[in-house]
């Protein structure tokens, strides 16, 4: 099997995050950041260890993106990932500002009952260093 997948990450998977080493042990390689569309919608998940994000499209809603960093997988490396995700997490398709598709980390709208709307933060490291602040 050859190839690769790209992948955008917003959450404990970004770099420098608790879960990137899920990547780079699968041979992942960092590629770029960069925003998803202005349809996306970012929540502080309630009771994940450790703490994730779920990004949630919302047709119709226009915000101004959010950060996602965007990483190559091997297809046996993304299969074995995904293959490990914990509920809420999906890999679904993730539009980005520039209106390529790539696969990437949703969330399953059943979690964002409870949870905070964190988008007006831009992305994950923005709204973990609010927290530091307060």
């Amino acid at each position: 099997m050859t190839g690769s997948v790209l992948l955008a990450v917003a959450g404990a998977h970004l770099t420098g995050m608790p879960l990137n080493f899920q990547l780079v042990d699968r041979g992942g390689k960092f590629i770029r950041g960069c925003r998803t569309n202005a349809e996306y919608v970012l929540y502080a998940l309630a009771e994940t260890t450790p703490s994730k994000p779920g990004l949630i499209r919302r047709p119709g809603y226009h915000g101004s993106g959010v950060e996602v960093e965007l990483w190559s997988l091997p297809l046996e490396g993304f299969g074995s990932f995904v293959a490990e995700l914990p509920p809420p997490m999906a890999i679904g398709n993730v539009i980005l500002d520039d209106g390529s598709t790539v696969k990437g980390f949703t969330c399953e709208t059943y979690a964002i009952e409870g949870s905070e709307n964190i988008t007006q933060f831009g992305g994950w490291r923005n709204f973990l260093k609010s927290q530091l602040s307060r």
